[in-house]
């Protein structure tokens, strides 16, 4: 009997330090390559406040916004402004997660 318990809180708490929630998912921009703007789309699970960041090749911050997420699936609109064509890092962060890809302006 003793040994089954401690089988059992074995498996809990092995369940409990693997899993990972994800707060954040599905990172896209479409369209991309793009000339003049793109929307940036991604997931969440919860109600919360996000970094929106894109960085040139170099890793200088070219751009960065504070956003407030609703649960479920969020837009971004993302403009080239004054930004030369290249290619960029574009990244989503919130307090438990980064998410970072390529994004092209021609």
């Amino acid at each position: 009997m003793v040994k089954k318990i401690l089988f059992i809180l074995l498996l809990t708490i092995t369940q409990i330090g693997f899993s990972q929630e994800k707060s954040i998912d599905v990172l896209s921009a479409s369209p991309n390559p793009f000339t003049n703007s793109t929307k940036i789309s991604f997931t969440s699970t919860t109600n919360s406040e996000i970094y929106f960041t894109v960085k040139n090749v170099l890793g200088k911050t070219v751009f960065r916004k504070n956003i407030k997420t609703n649960k479920g699936k969020n837009n971004i609109s993302f403009y080239k402004n004054d930004l030369p064509s290249g290619m960029y890092i574009y990244s989503i962060q919130d307090k438990k997660k980064v998410i970072s890809k390529r994004l092209v302006i021609k």
